[in-house]
């Protein structure tokens, strides 16, 4: 009798267990809320920014929000920074990161990566009156880079290597830009569009790209452990890449076509 109840409940706890396994899962737990929780940063234009109605807008705002429409979902915006980004996955605050998020192998250890819906170049930025073509041309330097970014784990790297800058953190790109724009900074570590945008705010310090740190795809981030939906969004990805919506997304945007080799182009 004894081990019959003990065969009985460890049967209802494996049912239980698997009950609650089919449940845990966050595809349907979106579907069913008819919502979908997306973490952008809204201050690094143009890929995230609010209008002058205080209306989020932007490259993957517009993305998101296509991705929303298609899935016939509403939008709840979760406001983060480069460094909060994947902590918001993590801690269950976001369903879907899609903000200027580059693939690395380190962030691929803690989050799921979809297929890449846009690209990223990454540079050292910095005035256009000061001349700089190499990384030896830095030596001296101080640069300016949102922490957490992967900009921040490039040049840090480099520095140890003896780069021969100094790094200055920001905590997010809206106040390093504010540095760059007012003065605090001549050069600045980010994405090439972001540094053009820097003389869009003030024209008497204008930036320009100087050197080059890579060039980075840019793919939706999701936690860990839910396939089904980095699924569903890998479908609506290449959907829309191979209809053209995403490239004409990002060239509103970003004044450029996403590379070639991602829009199937010769």
């Amino acid at each position: 009798m004894i081990k019959h109840t003990m065969f009985a409940a460890a049967v209802a706890a494996a049912c239980l267990l698997g009950a609650t396994a089919a449940r845990a899962d966050l595809l349907d737990d979106i579907m069913a809320a008819k919502k979908i929780r997306i973490s952008t940063d809204l201050a690094i234009p143009p890929s995230g920014m609010m209008d002058a109605s205080m209306k989020p807008t932007g490259s993957d705002v517009e993305t998101a929000e296509l991705l929303a429409k298609d899935l016939g979902l509403q939008i709840e915006w979760v406001q983060t920074t480069g460094a909060t980004r994947i902590p918001n996955l993590q801690t269950n605050k976001a369903d879907v990161v899609i903000s200027t998020l580059s693939v690395t192998p380190e962030r691929a250890k803690v989050i799921d990566f979809t297929e890449p819906y846009a690209a990223l170049e990454s540079v050292v930025g910095g005035l256009k009156s000061i001349e700089v073509k190499d990384w030896d041309g830095l030596k001296g330097k101080k640069i300016a880079v949102s922490r957490g970014t992967t900009q921040d784990t490039a040049l840090t790297n480099r520095a140890k290597d003896g780069g021969g800058f100094e790094v200055a953190r920001y905590d997010d790109d809206a106040t390093m830009v504010t540095a760059a724009v007012t003065g605090q900074a001549d050069f600045v570590a980010t994405s090439a569009t972001i540094v053009n945008q820097i003389g869009v705010k003030n024209p008497a310090r204008a930036f320009e790209p100087k050197v080059l740190i890579t060039t980075f795809n840019l793919a939706m981030g999701v936690k860990k452990g839910e396939p089904r939906l980095v699924a569903k969004l890998n479908e609506w990805i290449a959907a829309n890449i191979a209809n053209g919506k995403l490239n004409a997304i990002y060239k509103k945007y970003h004044g450029a076509d996403l590379p070639a080799n991602m829009r199937g182009a010769s």
